[in-house]
């Protein structure tokens, strides 16, 4: 099947060529006889929330993004080109999205890199499917954006399916729970990651006795804390996707609550910027899962992590870069890739050039990715103690599960 998928496109691609109008799935005019459109710069299109409640957020993985784009640049391009960042703000909303999408398509970018957040990336991707434009997603988790509306989609993030298996597994194994409560953002997000997390806790006779739902935009959540606080869960799980407000807030009133329950967040919904924002050491004993810690082993052994931490710390100031921005940056890194493996920007031989394969001298090391385009890593445990980060041990995920 795979090497089926390769030689169409291959020989679509050929084809293309050999009528003097190569397809750059950007809506862009063919080159013509010069090679003066090839030699012209790769436009990436980035997409994510740079207003609203996580603004914050989605400025960090634009400037991770323009970092690694910069890193490529010095190399001397990707194929030879050079890279040229178009943003857009979503807003976080999908009506948003759509505008910001239709905008990117008609400014002929070859790739889009985002959303922030599930429900902007499940409305955007119908819009670059029609545009045959190609659509690496960076950080959102809802399951159907694999395998969904765009069959040549790639996702750097783990799935929800994946952050409920480890989740599932830490709970039950490592906490020994027996019940667990739910705190779910009420989107595409946080309604799938608990279904996930529920289908998961079940068969290892974990009982799911509470759930209470809120708003992405909500700070306040102390009455869901007492509702669940009732029920005398032994741990509470929490799918909080708004790093820069609630989920410092919900970390900081769970910890000033009466619950004795464990807190365990989603994973990578735990940043060095939430503990911060929450008071750093008054969230101490906060679990959660992640993967990527940049000064971190066995990170911190990796080349292309060493020079990319380097880059960003000089372009923030010192500020080291979070899992977010990584992933942003990975996004750039192994689209561009592809695209020298491929020799173009067409959609359908990008995404046959991704998906299936691995890769390497890449930001986490040697990633290889799904036949769905999931990439797959490591993922590890982790707690804060004294206001910082400590990585426990690492949390088997079943290939399965990756599927």
């Amino acid at each position: 099947m795979k090497g089926s998928k390769k030689l169409l496109a291959a020989a679509l691609v050929l084809a293309a060529l050999s009528a003097g109008c190569a397809n750059t799935g950007s809506g862009q005019p063919a080159a013509d006889d010069s090679g003066a459109q090839d030699s012209g710069p790769l436009r990436v299109g980035v997409i994510v929330p740079l207003s609203g409640p996580a603004g914050p957020n989605g400025a960090h993985v634009l400037e991770a993004i323009e970092v690694m784009a910069g890193m490529i640049n010095e190399d001397g391009g990707c194929a030879g080109r050079q890279i040229e960042v178009v943003a857009r703000d979503d807003q976080s909303t999908p009506a948003a999205g759509v505008s910001a999408a239709n905008d990117l398509v008609a400014q002929g970018v070859d790739v889009v890199m985002g959303g922030w957040n599930s429900p902007v990336t499940l409305a955007i991707q119908p819009v670059l499917v029609r545009a045959g434009i190609m659509n690496i997603t960076s950080i959102p988790q809802n399951t159907a954006i694999i395998g969904g509306a765009d069959p040549a989609a790639v996702r750097m993030n783990a799935g929800n399916a994946v952050g409920a298996h480890v989740a599932a597994r830490y709970i039950a194994d490592t906490l020994d729970a027996q019940r667990v409560a739910m705190l779910l953002q009420n989107d595409a997000y946080g309604n799938d990651a608990g279904a996930a997390l529920r289908a998961e806790l079940e068969p290892r006779g974990v009982e799911v006795v509470a759930e209470q739902k809120f708003a992405f935009t909500d700070t306040d959540f102390r009455i869901p804390l007492s509702n669940i606080a009732a029920t005398n869960p032994d741990v509470v799980f929490s799918a909080n996707a708004a790093e820069s407000s609630g989920m410092p807030a919900m970390a900081r009133q769970y910890a000033e609550s009466s619950l004795e329950a464990r807190h365990f967040a989603g994973t990578g919904t735990v940043s060095p910027t939430v503990i911060d924002l929450a008071g750093g050491a008054v969230v101490d004993g906060l679990l959660s899962a992640d993967l990527y810690f940049p000064d971190v082993e066995p990170l911190t052994s990796i080349p292309r992590n060493q020079a990319f931490v380097e880059a960003y710390t000089e372009r923030s100031g010192g500020e080291l870069p979070d899992k977010y921005r990584a992933l942003g940056a990975q996004s750039v890194d192994v689209w561009c890739k592809a695209v020298e493996k491929v020799g173009g920007t067409d959609r359908q031989a990008i995404a046959d050039a991704i998906q299936g394969e691995t890769f390497q001298d890449t930001i986490l090391g040697e990633v290889s990715f799904t036949e769905k385009g999931q990439m797959k890593f490591r993922i590890f445990a982790l707690t804060v103690q004294g206001g910082e980060i400590q990585v426990l041990e690492e949390i088997p995920v079943d290939e399965a599960v990756w599927g």
